[in-house]
């Protein structure tokens, strides 16, 4: 089989993280990318999740979030608690 050479950017303090993630793997890069590469061929998709992550994004999935909990719970909160932990998501993002 023909083989041909893959040149990709990357930073340098990532690659030296990749390298060694590895290196204890028991592969080298080459192999780890070649495994990458034919997951993608095989799957016909990247094999990991790609998502953009904004506030309106993450909001929502907080309130998907909630909305199943109260049809799996009997719990209730306070208008305090649910202003909290409002207020607690916007502070962290």
């Amino acid at each position: 089989m023909e083989q041909s050479t893959l040149s990709v950017r990357i930073n340098s303090n990532d690659k030296k993280s990749f390298e060694t993630f590895c290196n204890s793997a028991g592969i080298n890069v080459s192999t780890a990318i070649n495994m990458f590469v034919k997951a993608v061929l095989r799957e016909q998709k990247i094999p990991f999740e790609i998502k953009a992550y904004n506030f309106d994004n993450y909001a929502y999935d907080k309130l998907r979030e909630a909305e199943m909990e109260i049809h799996d719970t009997d719990l209730r909160y306070s208008s305090d608690e649910v202003s909290k932990s409002m207020k607690d998501i916007i502070d962290n993002v």
